[in-house]
């Protein structure tokens, strides 16, 4: 169930630091698009602009690179353990990924800049089935145009991205659904 806009504009008011200063909390636009019932907004892929390249370490295990996933749609989430809309958003995507791991279809949480103990306590307390990537001085998550969280970039299966998602969706339901469609075809 999303969130109401307050409970979303004070979850990325508790972002700290180069967040803020990065790129605002939200744009004119994205308050005149976003709807009480849904937070999030959609955005395609800037056209001209190359997908970044992404090899981040992986919390748990060895290095996860992108260009390794091709013949994979890729679902990058954007998040931080601080971020209310990102925690109530984790289980959509859980469950995002188990229905589609048929279609070839991997969700990767590249978490943003919290260290080892922080990270480690919130995965004691809120275990995730997800794979977790370690964006540790933020470099990635602003390659990609990660300023607000959670935000989700969808990559095709020839490696590029298609759209991302700038606030907190329920993955499992229609409108995320009729997102993805042409992508998993």
């Amino acid at each position: 169930m999303p969130l109401d806009r307050r409970h979303f504009l004070a979850g990325a008011a508790g972002a700290s630091g180069p967040l803020l200063a990065a790129g605002g909390l939200l744009s004119a636009t994205h308050r005149a698009q976003a709807s009480d019932d849904d937070p999030a907004q959609r955005r395609p892929w800037p056209e001209g602009k190359p997908t970044p390249a992404l090899a981040l370490p992986g919390w748990d295990g060895p290095t996860w690179n992108l260009a390794d996933a091709r013949g994979q749609v890729v679902v990058l989430n954007f998040w931080a353990s601080w971020c209310e809309p990102c925690l109530s958003e984790l289980p959509s995507l859980e469950l995002l990924a188990s229905r589609h791991a048929a279609h070839k279809l991997q969700v990767v949480c590249v978490n943003y800049r919290e260290t080892d103990g922080a990270l480690r306590r919130f995965l004691q307390a809120q275990p995730l089935s997800l794979p977790i990537v370690r964006d540790r001085d933020g470099g990635t998550s602003k390659a990609w145009g990660a300023r607000i969280f959670p935000t989700t970039v969808v990559v095709d299966r020839t490696g590029r991205a298609v759209f991302s998602v700038i606030g907190e969706v329920d993955w499992a339901g229609a409108l995320a659904r009729s997102w993805l469609a042409p992508v998993l075809t």
